[in-house]
């Protein structure tokens, strides 16, 4: 929801700030940060109907004047917490008197700017039959409440302050009633709720909590784009993200059926205005993304959103008539349908995704790729391509227009198509060909085609591309060092030329590179590829004298870490050297780990014990690789030790290099400052090794047998047992 001020400790300035900014598109969960056409592109845009305005009208609520003494009632309640005077027992006792004082008045005190910051804190702090016996008494005004621009806020507090108690087993029950309760309010007028800025958030927060999600929005998990993108490139991310959307309890499977199926089937006949409005979409695209892998449910509910046939009795699949499939084509050119369809085809079961692209996609995919909006949706159906056939489709529409998506701007065609490429193990050679050539005249070098992803966009808008150069000092492409990054995960024999272009770079746009935060993760991909150590060992030998100066950058730190890894015994000696050179600096950042990790203080100290440490743990590591790994193994072999004789005069010179060093820096005595900074592991593309991908998994949702059980859109409460449905996420 939008961010508004929260301040417990000065309750004056709440007063003085009486409007909450209204943020247009971004209240949403899981909303991509790419901007898409908004109302500026009419073109692409279907006409609003009438029923919005009709709904919106319907919302309004007369709200009664609060009388000064209730004012003043709350207002010196709020005066209290802020003077910190309460105690626990004290402040339990208050919250519950004063959510008393709120019966039969829950709308208009909910309502009130002033007030409801009162009673947002009163709800977080109560106790759970306080909080349960309001819910009760406001559940017929709780959609009002929740589409009011003050009202939301203590709508979704109160449902915040609900998913806390549900650490206690013996609150189960008690929740359920109440969430129950305020679903038969919801479900009796949908579309009010459902098409309402306020309430589209406050219902989908309330999706989350049924659900058994987290009700914080993404911006509080920390989801940002670049994580999601690289999520569905195949890319490594942070411990970190891959927890974002755990199940945090087991959720009230029963009530999100319920509240679902009254959406879905009171509002068939407005389906079609409902895919292409901003906030109703966002609610179908969250109750989507919550029923991964439920297929059975998602037969049922999909093909009611698109307007096409489910399956029957008599015939199986689903099936999508000709007419339907050019309104979604149509549809698909609209921000907020293409954000619906996008979650449509990531969560789509096998058949369902087979009959929409056959039925919708097929021969239409470049003109779609083109589109601002619809070419989002394009990624999307690549990413989920199961089977080599389909890859074939796509690279025989995509592959001659490769140049022509690279200058249009659309270049996450193109990554995605390189990510399905490998990942199905299909067209990898042609894919990695097509796009050098894209960069490329006929006639022209590959030396620069690195470089020209990495800027790829200041490359494609130059005028003369011919004598295009080196843009220092601009930001790094995201999305064409992405592709850098996919590209790397090739295998070494196909992408020969992406490696010599990177590894002839220049030293200072090397170093250049390595701190920018997305050029960064591209080399950190080159150096946990499998290509040769020699290859490795030319780029690496590039930082020298500036591995100090990347350790104290926050890109750069993690370069070092992975050269340290990567490189022979002797460089990791000058490695050492110079963080030793910059400790005093490097133990106050965070980036400081590096220096127990590379065991900094120990080369200080006894610098001859500690390069037999690293002779060491080469040696068991190379004997484990020998004894486990082999040519095909997706775990990248480091022979830097066992080849070092092929490049002895190198050696020589990196040995000298850390002579001159130790003369000029004297053994220190200083005790090691022990970091206790906890790092999340690197969010790049370097710890993805090799390019051996799994084979996708066909789906069976088709092949189960029929059973008794009752369609999940009937609209009933299936039994009382909450664990029936098992979440999968």
């Amino acid at each position: 929801m939008g961010q508004r001020e929260k301040s417990r400790n000065n309750h004056s300035s709440r007063k003085k700030e009486m409007g909450r900014k209204d943020q247009k598109g971004g209240r949403g969960f899981d909303r991509d940060s790419n901007k898409r056409n908004q109302s500026g592109d009419a073109a692409n845009v279907k006409a609003v109907p009438k029923k919005q305005s009709e709904f919106e009208h319907q919302n309004q609520f007369v709200r009664k004047e609060i009388d000064p003494e209730t004012s003043k009632y709350f207002s010196e309640i709020a005066n209290l917490f802020d003077s910190n005077g309460v105690d626990l027992d004290e402040r339990s006792v208050i919250c519950g008197n004063a959510l008393e004082e709120t019966r039969g008045r829950e709308y208009e005190i909910a309502t009130d700017y002033i007030i409801s910051h009162v009673l947002e804190t009163l709800l977080e702090g109560c106790e759970l039959d306080q909080l349960c016996s309001f819910l009760r008494n406001s559940a017929s005004v709780f959609p009002a409440i929740a589409m009011d621009k003050s009202g939301s806020h203590v709508a979704e507090s109160a449902l915040k302050s609900l998913a806390t108690h549900l650490e206690n087993p013996d609150a189960y029950s008690v929740i359920e009633e109440v969430l129950h309760s305020i679903c038969k309010v919801i479900v009796d007028k949908p579309l009010e709720m459902i098409c309402n800025c306020y309430g589209s958030h406050v219902l989908r927060a309330f999706l989350c909590l049924c659900k058994g999600v987290s009700v914080e929005p993404p911006e509080h998990r920390g989801a940002k784009s670049s994580k999601a993108l690289a999520k569905r490139l195949n890319l490594k991310t942070s411990h970190s993200d891959e927890n974002n959307l755990q199940f945090s309890h087991q959720g009230f499977p029963d009530v999100f059926s319920y509240l679902l199926s009254g959406i879905v089937n009171c509002s068939r006949e407005d389906m079609k205005y409902l895919q292409v409005d901003q906030y109703s979409s966002l609610v179908l695209q969250t109750a989507l993304s919550l029923m991964l892998k439920q297929d059975d449910e998602l037969l049922e509910i999909i093909p009611l959103i698109l307007g096409c046939n489910s399956a029957t009795a008599e015939e199986e699949g689903v099936h999508i008539d000709t007419d339907v499939a050019k309104d979604i084509l149509e549809s698909m050119k609209d921000n907020s349908f293409s954000h619906l369809m996008e979650v449509i085809l990531d969560v789509a079961p096998e058949s369902l995704y087979n009959e929409l692209f056959n039925k919708v996609f097929k021969d239409s995919l470049y003109d779609l790729s083109l589109d601002r909006s619809a070419n989002f949706v394009i990624q999307a159906l690549i990413s989920q391509a199961k089977n080599k056939e389909q890859m074939s489709v796509i690279w025989e529409e995509l592959s001659p227009r490769l140049k022509d998506l690279l200058e249009q701007g659309k270049s996450g065609v193109v990554a995605f198509l390189l990510a399905t490429s490998q990942r199905l193990q299909s067209h990898e050679h042609k894919c990695c060909e097509a796009l050098a050539d894209a960069l490329c005249s006929k006639n022209e070098t590959r030396i620069f085609i690195a470089q020209r992803l990495l800027y790829l966009d200041n490359y494609f808008y130059s005028q003369d591309k011919s004598d295009w150069e080196w843009a220092p000092g601009a930001r790094m492409h995201l999305m064409g060092c992405l592709i850098l990054q996919k590209i790397f995960q090739f295998s070494s024999e196909l992408i020969q030329p992406y490696i010599t272009s990177l590894t002839s770079m220049k030293p200072e746009h090397i170093i250049e590179t390595a701190k920018d935060s997305s050029g960064a993760r591209v080399i950190e991909a080159f150096l946990a590829s499998n290509a040769a150590a020699k290859q490795k060992r030319r780029l690496i030998i590039k930082f020298r004298e500036h591995f100090g100066e990347l350790s104290l950058h926050a890109s750069g730190s993690f370069i070092v870490e992975k050269c340290f890894d990567a490189c022979n015994v002797a460089l990791r000696e000058v490695i050492a050297a110079e963080l030793l050179d910059v400790k005093a600096d490097l133990s106050k950042t965070k980036q400081g780990f590096l220096l127990r990790k590379l065991d900094i203080d120990g080369y200080a100290h006894r610098p001859e014990q500690w390069k037999s440490r690293q002779e060491a743990k080469q040696s068991t590591y190379n004997e484990f690789c020998s004894a486990f790994g082999s040519s095909k193994s997706n775990f990248p072999k480091n022979t830097f030790v066992s080849d070092a004789s092929e490049d002895a005069s190198e050696d020589i010179e990196v040995k000298n290099t850390r002579k001159e060093s130790d003369l000029q820096h004297p053994t220190s005595g200083v005790k090691r400052q022990r970091e206790e900074h906890a790092r999340d592991k690197h969010v790049s593309s370097a710890g993805e090794k090799g390019t051996k991908q799994k084979k996708s998994k066909t789906s069976d949702a088709t092949d189960k047998p029929a059973t008794k059980k009752k369609p999940f859109l009937s609209g009933e409460m299936i039994g009382k047992n909450r664990h029936s449905n098992k979440l999968r996420f």
